[in-house]
C-alpha cells in the first residue's frame, strides 16, 4: 500500500492525505497579476453564443459579449442613464440655441426632442433586455433591418465618439482657462487625458464608478441651480431684479422665425446625445432583466426635471439677445464657459463664487463626456471586431473584459487634441472633426426606432405574443413610428439651416443694425449703388462677406454624417453584394420591407423562466392603485 502511495507520487499524484494537507499555491505580486491581467481572455463554450448568418452577409451576432465581464450594477446603470448625457450641450450649447431661436424655441424644441428620446430609449430598453447584446443598437440594425445598414451605423456610432475625445480633451483645456491659467493648454490636455487613460484602464468597472460620481455631481448641480434660478427669478438674488416672464416680451418669446426654431433641434440631440449609451452598457450588466427596465424610464425623469425644467428658469432669466451667449458673442467657443447660460445667469444676479463652482461642474461634464467616449467608441469596434465588420485585432480582450485594442485606439485619437498648439489652423481641423459626430446621434436614434418596428413585426409574424416580451415600451410601436418620423423632420430641419443659415450676429453678413446704432461698434448701411458697407470704429470699409450665405464647405460642415453613412452603406453593399434589406435566410419574394418571418429571433436571446417571473410581478403591480401603476410604467 505504501509503496503503491509512493508510485503515484513520483509519477505527479496526490494522495488523498496529501490533497487535505496541501497548501494553496501562493499569490502572485501585484504586478504579476496587472501583466496578466492584459492576456487575452479565455473563452469558454458557454462564454459565447454565436451564430453567422445564412444570408451570406459575413455577420455573426454576438450573445453577450465578445468576452466583457458583466459587473455593472444596478446604481451605475441608474446614473449612467440620469446622468450620463447631462453635459456641455445643456451647459453651454443651450445659450447658442438661447440666442438663435428665443427661449420659446428653446423650451418647445426640447419639450418636442424629450417626447422623441423618450420613446427611443423605451424601444432600445425592450431590445436591449431581451438580447443584452456586445454592439447593441448597430447589431439589431443588422439584424433586424439590413446588414449593410448596421454596418453603417456600427462605424457612424464608433466614429461619432473618435471624435469626441479630442474634442472634449481641448474643451477641458479652453474651460481652465476661466480660472486665469496661463499654463499651455497642452499641460492641461495631458493631464486630463492621464485621467481618462486611469478610468478606462480599471475595465468596465472604472467606467462605471467613473460615471456614478459624475452624474452625481452633475445631478447635485442642476438641482441646485433650478432652486436658485426661482430664487433669482423672483428677485431673491443680491442684485434685487425682478425677472417673471419679462425677457419673453423683451425682447421677445422666438427669435428668427422657423429658422430659429429648426436651429434648437441639433443642438437638443446632441445634448441629449449619450443617453443610448444605456442599450451598450446592457452587455456588461450584472442583470439586466431588472435594472434596465428601470433606467429607461428614468429618462422621464432626466427630461422633464433637468433639461425643460432648467432650460425654462434659463429662458426666464437670460435674454436671447445678451452679447455674452454663444451665437451673440463672435469670440465665443462651444466649449467657453463664460458663455453658458448658467454662467450669465449667476454672474448677472451678482452672486460670488458659485460661477466658478459651476465652472468647476461643466469641467466634470466633460470629463465624463470624454469617459464615456473611449467606452462608447471601444465597446462598439470590439462587437463589430466580432461579427466582421471592423478589423479583427480591435476585438481582443483581456482577462479584466478590456477591449484592449479598441480603448488603446480611442486613447490614440484622443492625441488629436494636441492640434490646439496648431493655433488658427486647428479651428478648421476641429470643425471638421465636430462636423462628423453632427448628426451621427440622430442616425442612431433613428435606426434604433425602425428596428423596433421591424423587431415587433417580426415577433408577431413568427407566433410570439407580447405576453412573452420581459419588457414592453410604454407606448409600443406607435412610440418608434413617431420616434422615427420625427428623427426624419429633424434631418429635414438641418438640411434648411444648412442651406439658408441664420447670419451670426454682429457679422458683416448680418443685415440689421443694432439698436443704438451709432454706438455699436458695427452697423450696416446700403450704398447709393446697392452695395453693402460696414462702418466700423469710425472707418468705411467694405464688409467680408466670404462666410454669408450658404456654401459647399458650411453646408458639410452642418451635414457631413449623412454622406458617411451613406458612404459605408453603400461599401457593404458592394463588398457583400447583399440584396437590399434581406435579413436572415432571405425572402424568395424579393425584399423584405414588409417580409420579417426569416428574421433571426433566436440568437442572443436571454434565456429565462419568463412566465414565473412576469406572473409574479403583474400579481404585484395590479395590487398598486391606480396612479401608482401608471407612474412605474412611465418612470420606473
Amino acid at each position: 500500500m505504501n509503496s503503491d502511495m509512493e508510485m503515484t507520487d513520483v509519477r505527479g499524484n496526490w494522495s488523498s492525505a496529501d490533497l487535505v494537507d496541501r497548501e494553496p499555491p501562493p499569490r502572485p505580486p501585484w504586478w504579476r497579476r496587472w501583466i496578466d491581467s492584459f492576456k487575452p481572455m479565455e473563452h469558454h463554450a458557454s462564454d459565447r453564443d454565436t451564430k453567422a448568418n445564412e444570408a451570406g452577409e459575413g455577420v455573426e451576432f454576438i450573445a453577450e459579449g465578445p468576452g466583457l465581464k458583466r459587473t455593472l450594477k444596478n446604481r451605475h446603470i441608474q446614473m449612467i442613464a440620469i446622468g450620463g448625457a447631462i453635459g456641455t450641450g445643456l451647459f453651454i450649447g443651450s445659450g447658442g440655441v438661447l440666442a438663435k431661436g428665443g427661449p420659446a424655441s428653446l423650451l418647445l424644441g426640447f419639450i418636442l426632442i424629450g417626447t422623441m428620446l423618450f420613446n427611443v430609449v423605451m424601444a432600445l430598453g425592450e431590445m436591449a433586455v431581451l438580447y443584452p447584446i456586445a454592439g447593441s443598437f448597430s447589431v439589431y440594425s443588422a439584424r433586424f433591418i439590413d446588414p449593410a445598414w448596421g454596418f453603417a451605423m456600427g462605424w457612424n456610432y464608433a466614429l461619432q465618439w473618435l471624435v469626441v475625445l479630442p474634442l472634449e480633451l481641448t474643451a477641458a483645456a479652453i474651460t481652465i482657462k476661466y480660472w486665469g491659467s496661463s499654463l499651455d493648454p497642452g499641460i492641461w490636455i495631458t493631464i486630463f487625458l492621464v485621467a481618462v487613460i486611469f478610468i478606462n484602464f480599471f475595465g468596465v468597472k472604472g467606467y462605471g464608478e467613473a460615471e456614478f460620481i459624475f452624474s452625481m455631481i452633475k445631478i447635485v448641480a442642476v438641482t441646485g441651480f433650478i432652486i436658485l434660478g426661482v430664487v433669482i427669478n423672483v428677485g431673491g438674488a443680491p442684485d434685487g431684479k425682478f425677472y417673471g416672464v419679462t425677457t419673453w416680451h423683451d425682447p421677445g418669446a422666438f427669435n428668427h422665425g422657423f429658422q430659429g426654431f429648426c436651429s434648437v433641434f441639433v443642438t437638443a440631440a446632441f445634448a441629449f446625445g449619450g443617453t443610448e449609451m444605456v442599450g451598450l452598457a446592457a452587455a456588461e450588466s450584472a442583470n439586466p432583466r431588472k435594472c434596465l427596465p428601470r433606467a429607461t424610464k428614468q429618462v422621464f425623469w432626466r427630461i422633464s426635471i433637468f433639461y425643460i425644467v432648467t432650460l425654462f428658469l434659463i429662458g426666464l432669466i437670460v435674454p436671447y439677445d445678451h452679447p455674452r451667449l454663444l451665437g451673440n458673442n463672435p469670440n465665443a467657443s462651444s466649449h467657453d464657459a463664460t458663455a453658458s447660460p448658467f454662467v450669465i445667469a449667476i454672474t448677472d444676479a451678482g452672486i460670488k463664487i458659485l460661477p466658478s463652482i459651476f465652472n468647476g461642474v461643466i469641467l466634470v461634464s466633460v470629463l465624463s463626456v470624454g469617459n464615456s467616449a473611449v467606452y462608447g467608441s471601444s465597446r462598439t469596434l470590439s462587437a463589430m471586431a466580432h461579427t466582421g465588420q471592423a478589423p479583427r485585432f480591435l476585438g481582443y480582450v483581456d482577462r479584466q473584459g478590456r477591449p484592449l485594442f479598441a480603448i488603446i485606439l480611442a486613447l490614440l485619437l484622443g492625441g488629436l487634441a494636441y492640434l490646439v498648439e496648431a493655433g488658427a489652423a486647428s479651428e478648421d481641423i476641429f470643425g471638421w472633426l465636430l462636423a462628423i459626430s453632427g448628426l451621427s446621434t440622430i442616425f442612431t436614434w433613428l435606426s434604433i426606432c425602425w428596428s423596433h418596428i421591424r423587431f415587433r413585426a417580426a415577433w408577431k409574424a413568427q407566433g410570439h405574443t407580447l405576453d412573452e416580451l420581459p419588457f414592453k415600451a410604454a407606448f409600443g410601436v406607435i412610440g418608434s413610428w413617431w420616434g422615427l418620423i420625427f428623427n426624419v423632420l429633424i434631418l429635414i430641419a438641418q438640411f434648411i439651416i444648412s442651406v439658408w443659415p441664420i447670419e451670426k450676429r454682429g457679422s458683416d453678413c448680418e443685415a440689421i443694425p443694432n439698436k443704438d446704432g451709432s454706438t455699436s461698434a458695427f452697423f450696416h448701411y446700403v450704398h447709393p449703388e446697392g452695395h453693402p458697407y460696414s462702418f466700423a470704429n469710425g472707418t468705411l470699409r467694405e464688409p467680408d462677406l466670404k462666410d454669408c450665405g450658404a456654401s459647399a464647405e458650411s453646408f458639410f460642415n452642418d451635414y457631413l454624417a449623412a454622406p458617411i453613412v451613406l458612404i459605408f452603406f453603400v461599401v457593404w453593399k458592394l463588398l457583400k453584394k447583399t440584396p437590399f434589406m434581406v435579413v436572415g435566410k432571405g425572402n424568395k419574394t424579393g425584399p423584405s420591407l414588409f417580409h420579417t418571418e426569416t428574421i433571426d429571433l433566436v440568437t442572443g436571446r436571454r434565456e429565462l423562466d419568463l412566465r414565473a417571473i412576469l406572473e409574479e410581478e403583474r400579481a404585484e403591480h395590479a395590487k398598486l392603485p391606480a396612479w401608482q401603476q401608471h407612474y412605474h410604467s412611465l418612470c420606473g
